[in-house]
């Protein structure tokens, strides 16, 4: 049995019908054809699912949508304005914080989450605001790099 449910994404209300156990992830993806946000392990282990609900980072695979409703979800999309890249997205790129690009919606959204509430971190909170964001390409570094460069 389908539920009505409005989500909010990034700003805009998204009317939508769906089965209970479906994840906000799927939800996001497959309802709101927003597809920013990757599905990496289902299971809460990779991070690369990762959106700010309410402006708290969460597993977007292992949270359910019925749950978002009534919440502000932001999803990677979310974090620039128009076509402009953030601040935070671009020195993803100046310190290459990217290769496959697979994790980096989730890193940058963890990321932003952290800015939020500490804009002056150590390399040591930014390293542990990003534990639940597995990287198998990178090596951190720049991603750290990139997160510090925003902060200072």
């Amino acid at each position: 049995m389908k539920v009505a449910a409005t989500l909010t994404v990034n700003g805009m209300a998204y009317p939508v019908e769906l089965d209970p156990g479906t994840s906000l992830l799927v939800a996001v993806r497959e309802h709101v054809g927003l597809t920013g946000s990757k599905e990496g392990c289902d299971d809460s282990e990779c991070g690369a699912c990762m959106m700010l609900l309410d402006g708290k980072p969460v597993n977007a695979c292992s949270y359910l949508a019925l749950q978002a409703e009534g919440r502000e979800v932001v999803t990677v999309e979310g974090l620039s304005a128009g076509r402009e890249l953030s601040p935070l997205q671009a020195a993803f790129l100046q310190h290459g914080g990217v290769q496959c690009g697979f994790c980096t919606p989730g890193m940058l959204v963890s990321a932003t989450a952290l800015l939020a509430d500490n804009p002056s971190p150590s390399e040591d909170d930014v390293r542990i605001a990003l534990a639940g964001n597995l990287c198998r390409c990178t090596g951190y570094d720049g991603i750290v790099k990139a997160v510090l460069s925003v902060a200072r």
